[in-house]
């Protein structure tokens, strides 16, 4: 049976499950057939346990797969950006990361195997070295960057947008290829977002928490 099936069949909403019609995650199907939607969170130390090719995010113990592969252009995009926001952070403290990258999001200080929220944001920054590990990051990055995808863009630009301000993460852009859109949310001292920037994701970008640190937008869309 495919996780598409079992998920079907267990209630799972469509959006967690309905992008993959592998029949490789067997560990999945079964967890999603034993537990139907709403009865149970899932976890990372389930999530270390499914099997397959596919990609998958769990945000409050939901899951969410993430294929099919991003398009050529969400690839030229993030690959300019790491290349840009590397070649700046040579020599800092703060490293960045791509996809996949594992981002646990704990609720308090619960074990690894009980965080009920792991996510692979496209690109992240992160200033505190505590927070990295062999299996990725626990805790909030300081950045965090989203190309938005078709089958990614409610996740993206709500749920998503709403878990990295619970959880603390200071700067959060979405960039949108197909509209060429960029949003910037960006931390108040209160502690939530300021009201979103949107603007056209074109020319030098400033970036708020890295002054003199300017991502052109252009390169990826010249070819």
């Amino acid at each position: 049976m495919s996780v598409k099936e079992a998920g079907s069949r267990s209630g799972y909403q469509a959006s967690e499950w309905s992008l993959t019609d592998s029949s490789n995650g067997d560990s999945l199907v079964a967890a999603m057939l034993e537990n139907p939607a709403g009865t149970y969170r899932f976890n990372y130390g389930d999530y270390l346990q499914w099997t397959g090719d596919d990609r998958w995010e769990l945000i409050d113990g939901e899951p969410f797969c993430m294929s099919p592969a991003p398009s050529r252009v969400h690839q030229e995009i993030v690959v300019s950006l790491v290349v840009q926001v590397s070649t700046y952070l040579q020599g800092k403290r703060c490293r960045v990361y791509v996809a996949p990258f594992d981002v646990r999001l704990p609720r308090g200080d619960e074990p690894d195997k009980e965080v009920t929220t792991v996510v692979q944001p496209d690109v992240v920054v992160i200033c505190d070295p505590h927070k990295l590990d062999d299996a990725g990051c626990r805790g909030a990055p300081d950045w965090v960057i989203e190309v938005i995808s078709p089958s990614t863009s409610v996740r993206d630009q709500v749920q998503k947008r709403d878990l990295y301000e619970r959880h603390g993460v200071r700067e959060y852009w979405t960039i949108d290829p197909a509209e060429r859109l960029l949003t910037i949310y960006c931390r108040q001292s209160g502690g939530g977002f300021a009201p979103p920037q949107t603007r056209p994701a074109r020319g030098r970008q400033d970036v708020s928490l890295f002054p003199g640190l300017r991502i052109d937008l252009d390169p990826p869309f010249e070819l």
